[in-house]
């Protein structure tokens, strides 16, 4: 058998395992979480071992949703989370285009600035974030957190969106603009569909982060618990020893369900992107 056979061969049965091992890794988890999600407290004390349920029950869910509050931590965190990707999407487009395209001094050095800001700690920025919001009555309010979480995701959406415009062909703009279109259409009817693809993956960066995001909800928030997000929410349900396992892992899977779903629903457009984002000659 000849090295070149040898190796084909060694790759063809690796390649299933490595994949269904990665698979575990990161499938197990999550059904774990969820298995307890839907178990009886009681059997669960009886049979801690156990991954598989004898009976399932969905207390758990009612309990997290009306009892605990999350149905209203779910809104406010939607909330927060659609307005930081919209508003996001809308500073950072016209910025990274500008930086792609446009010939300006400090222009090659402009977006290491805006990274600049990740060099620090995010609890050097809270307590500063902490006084201005107090001074300007914004702390307590949903709307402080929409503008840090925007602040602290254009940074790196500008970062990523002006590498994916540059591989834009400028011959399409050109032909755009023999067309007739200005700077701003061409932007909005060429270079916007060619993007699906970056803007999809910026828009998800920016949903994850307010999604899940944790230290500045409980520095603005704390106080207001009715204007709370899901994941402060769920540190409250991890800090209580009355708070049952199973109800925990409840709400530990409203946090982490919209976020599945988001991801597969922008993985499918994606592939849409890549696939209608070819330059015709």
């Amino acid at each position: 058998m000849s090295r070149d056979r040898f190796e084909r061969g060694l790759l063809r049965v690796l390649r299933p395992v490595v994949i269904l091992v990665l698979f575990l890794a990161t499938a197990f988890p999550f059904l774990y979480m969820v298995m307890l999600s839907v178990r009886d407290i009681q059997e669960l004390i009886l049979e801690p071992g156990s991954l598989w349920p004898n009976s399932f029950t969905l207390d758990t869910y009612v309990n997290v949703l009306t009892r605990q509050g999350f149905l209203t931590f779910m809104r406010n965190s939607a909330v927060v989370a659609v307005a930081s990707v919209a508003f996001t999407l809308l500073i950072s487009i016209p910025g990274a285009y500008a930086v792609a395209r446009l010939r300006f001094f400090g222009r090659r050095q402009v977006h290491f600035l805006f990274l600049a800001v990740y060099l620090f700690p995010a609890i050097v920025l809270a307590i500063p974030l902490f006084v201005l919001f107090t001074m300007l009555g914004l702390r307590g309010s949903l709307i402080g957190l929409i503008l840090v979480y925007i602040a602290q995701t254009v940074p790196v959406t500008v970062y990523m969106l002006r590498n994916y415009f540059e591989t834009v062909p400028q011959s399409v703009e050109e032909a755009a603009a023999i067309d007739g279109c200005t700077r701003l259409s061409t932007i909005w009817r060429v270079v916007l569909p060619l993007s699906k693809p970056a803007l999809m993956a910026t828009g998800l960066y920016a949903f994850m982060i307010a999604w899940n995001e944790f230290l500045f909800a409980l520095l603005f928030l704390v106080e207001k618990r009715e204007r709370w997000t899901v994941s402060l929410g769920l540190s409250q349900l991890a800090g209580s020893i009355e708070i049952p396992t199973t109800v925990l892992m409840a709400g530990s899977v409203v946090l982490t369900l919209p976020i599945v779903i988001v991801f597969f629903a922008s993985e499918r457009l994606l592939t849409e992107g890549l696939t209608a984002g070819a330059e015709k000659g």
